[in-house]
């Protein structure tokens, strides 16, 4: 069994604290939910986890069955068995799909024959057209296509743990439930670990949650069940938001690297 550990974990943005002790466990096929209000901290958390560049850890440690993550390359950390859905996938001119698939299989020491007929089985399962297999990545697509095609990658590198940044973000219904239960399947089929980062309970209602955190003012305020979700539908995050304080994330400050809604 594979564990993802997040201890302690402080980052920040341009001198501002951001995070501000994060811990979690997640464990191989457990589904760990995020929720919280808009500037929460949450994008921050999964940028920070998978290396992305403009963010300073001051504190804390993540560590991947004990490797240290935050020591690693973000190319590293991906080879490692980390895989991130990203709310805003980006497009890459002149590379298609296939062709980044099994240059990431070439560097996972992964046999690249089966990649093609891996993308034609996953494109299947969650109604993704073939033909835009053959494109370059993301190119020309909606943002429903996108995310299905970020849950297509998933299911071919098969990683040990998914971070879903906002994946239900811009998906019609029909399109979330094929992601979402594609990745709850995952769970089951390949132990996938996942941390689900969402602002609504309608991802979960596919996407099983063992664990329910809500994070606020960049830090865990509570944990619970999927009941959890389920109260916030009703409740809100009233609880753990100050309307006389700034935004703790990092869309509250000029960060050339911050999502809009983070």
């Amino acid at each position: 069994m594979s564990e993802l550990k997040i201890e302690g974990l402080r980052a920040s943005v341009a001198g501002r604290e951001i995070l501000q002790g994060i811990d979690l466990v997640v464990h191989s096929g457990e589904v760990h939910a995020v929720m919280g209000p808009n500037g929460s901290g949450k994008s921050t958390l999964s940028h920070v986890v998978m290396g992305r560049p403009g963010y300073t850890v001051t504190g804390g440690s993540v560590t991947l069955d004990g490797m240290d993550v935050l020591a690693l390359q973000a190319w590293e950390r991906a080879k490692a068995g980390l895989y991130l859905a990203m709310q805003y996938p980006t497009e890459v001119p002149g590379v298609n799909l296939e062709r980044m698939l099994t240059q990431a299989a070439i560097a996972a020491g992964r046999d690249v024959d089966e990649i093609h007929e891996r993308m034609r089985v996953e494109a299947g399962r969650i109604g993704f057209d073939e033909r835009f297999l053959e494109r370059p990545l993301n190119v020309d697509l909606s943002g429903g296509e996108k995310k299905r095609n970020e849950t297509l990658q998933l299911g071919v590198l098969q990683p040990k743990f998914a971070i879903l940044d906002e994946l239900d973000s811009g998906l019609d219904v029909d399109a979330l439930r094929a992601c979402s239960r594609r990745i709850e399947e995952a769970t089951h089929e390949d132990g996938l670990g996942v941390l689900a980062i969402t602002h609504y309970s309608r991802l979960l209602h596919e996407l099983k949650p063992d664990v329910v955190h809500v994070l606020a003012r960049g830090r865990i305020q509570t944990t619970g069940g999927p009941e959890l979700a389920a109260s916030l539908e009703q409740t809100g995050y009233g609880e753990w938001v100050d309307d006389d304080a700034e935004p703790t994330g990092a869309a509250s400050m000029a960060d050339p690297f911050a999502d809009p809604f983070a």
